[in-house]
């Protein structure tokens, strides 16, 4: 199987009609917690850099060992350590308590400096001179975890996002078992923050997500699961942050859904009460194609009542206007999901 189009782009006048200008390839796997397949487009086992989609899981090996507990982490403190937060002040005051818990500083953060995604989100222009800290890359909560794990096990925090670190070993060792994949078969790229990012069928990181969604019910994970969820879905803004997908998919879901995205237009979600996980990939990376794409499958499944849907109704068919505000065109998705290995 191959990725189909996804989404298309359209072009023209209001009042003549939009014609198709671009398509989107992209597949969509959605999974019950045992892992089967109940719908898809395109290929489910694509396989997927889980960019930042991953973050929980790489939070798995502190929580597993009880970390937040040593070292007095709040709830919203776990949050951030899943977060690709906006560098709000929020989210900025949040993980300098976590690097002054474990008495560290910015200093030994090795994700480097990135201007905030506030201003991409919100549209605001970035101040002029302004110099960014490292503790306002999106990724610095996730960081401060990583150092936390480090200094609980007393492992070295200089070269943390090494691949032959011990703690990328344990992250990669305790992904693979919970996917139920040999390590070797989980291909490896260098990420945006620097750390070790792993590629996976789509079906798998959307399993992932159906487990992760049934929080402390998960038999193999257990408690982690549900520290994680609990967190995550209690605070999506520290998550991501104003404007932001993932605070608008998790604020309809009221607590029921958990949502991540990753870079180059990946998308995570899990259900607790359908008992599902959705993964999407958009196979140019294309994120502007990404939320249709996720407001789509979450129509199709029958998760969007009235409410839900005026909440995400921006991200059904997004216009597309030039410089002057003329509207131009629309991004749409134009799948349909199909029926995977239903229960007899």
């Amino acid at each position: 199987m191959h990725p189909v189009p996804l989404v298309a782009t359209t072009r023209g006048y209001p009042d003549t009609g939009y014609p198709l200008e671009n398509i989107h390839f992209g597949s969509v796997a959605v999974v019950d917690v045992s892992g089967r397949l109940l719908f898809s487009a395109g290929d489910p086992d694509f396989m997927t850099f889980t960019r930042s989609a991953l973050k929980p899981f790489q939070a798995l090996p502190f929580v597993l060992a009880d970390g937040p507990a040593r070292f007095g982490l709040t709830r919203d403190e776990l949050a951030l350590l899943c977060a690709s937060h906006s560098g709000e002040e929020k989210h900025l005051a949040g993980v300098e308590s976590i690097l002054a818990k474990i008495g560290l500083d910015e200093s030994h953060l090795e994700c480097g400096c990135a201007a905030p995604l506030y201003y991409d989100t919100t549209g605001l222009p970035v101040p002029s001179g302004r110099r960014w800290r490292t503790v306002h890359h999106n990724c610095s909560g996730k960081h401060s975890g990583f150092l936390a794990w480090c200094r609980m096990h007393g492992a070295p925090t200089r070269g943390y996002v090494d691949p032959s670190h011990p703690l990328q070993q344990t992250i990669r060792a305790t992904l693979a078992d919970a996917v139920q994949m040999h390590q070797d078969m989980l291909p490896t790229g260098i990420d945006g923050c620097s750390a070790p990012n792993f590629a996976m069928p789509l079906a798998r990181l959307a399993h992932l997500y159906a487990r992760l969604a049934q929080g402390s019910r998960d038999p193999k994970l257990g408690g982690a699961m549900g520290d994680l969820f609990d967190a995550m879905s209690a605070r999506p803004d520290l998550v991501s942050g104003s404007e932001r997908t993932d605070l608008a998919w998790m604020t309809a879901g009221g607590g029921d859904w958990v949502a991540k995205i990753g870079a180059d237009a990946v998308q995570a979600i899990g259900v607790r009460s359908a008992g599902i996980g959705i993964a999407i990939k958009v196979a140019d990376g294309a994120v502007r194609a990404l939320h249709p794409a996720v407001f789509s499958v979450l129509d199709q499944l029958g998760l969007l009542d009235a409410r839900r849907r005026a909440h995400l109704e921006a991200y059904r068919a997004p216009g597309i206007k030039n410089a002057r505000g003329t509207p131009a065109g629309e991004v749409r998705a134009v799948f349909t999901l199909q029926p995977g290995e239903m229960p007899g």
